[in-house]
């Protein structure tokens, strides 16, 4: 009988999509429940040096809730490189100006910092309101789509 552990090959990783509806559900906990579904945490057959992770669509990004007073104090900061080109805005002026960019800037936080992370970006679908263009990932019965209400 055989008492060791099989490693996971690239071969054994099974993708599944997920439809996260975030209104009214505070950022920073459904930030940290979708990084773990991109990075495949909940898999038994989790590694670190592996991309495990599965399909994640957001939608009814405009509808995310911050508490205290995160709206007014907490800033986004970009710069383009050239001089002059520093540019910051409040969480409220870019809920008005592009909804899902909280969203990603949120969790790709929470993703680790390594060669991986880029794959697990591109498995991240945010939409500002309910509809969205993965409807046929959903409505298959081949495809194993998970409709998740997040805590």
């Amino acid at each position: 009988m055989n008492r060791h552990t099989k490693p996971t090959k690239q071969s054994d990783i099974k993708r599944s999509w997920h439809l996260i509806d975030i209104s009214g559900k505070i950022l920073g906990r459904v930030a940290t429940d979708i990084a773990k579904i991109l990075m495949g945490k909940s898999k038994p057959y989790y590694v670190t040096n592996l991309d495990c992770g599965d399909y994640v669509v957001v939608i009814n990004a405009e509808k995310i809730v911050v508490t205290g007073k995160k709206e007014l104090k907490k800033k986004y900061s970009r710069h383009s490189g050239y001089p002059g080109g520093y540019k910051e805005e409040t969480l409220s002026d870019l809920r008005k100006r592009n909804p899902p960019e909280i969203i990603k800037h949120a969790v790709l936080g929470m993703l680790p910092q390594n060669k991986l992370r880029d794959r697990m970006k591109l498995r991240l679908f945010v939409f500002a309101g309910k509809d969205h263009s993965y409807q046929d990932k959903f409505k298959s019965q081949n495809a194993k789509a998970k409709v998740t209400k997040s805590s």
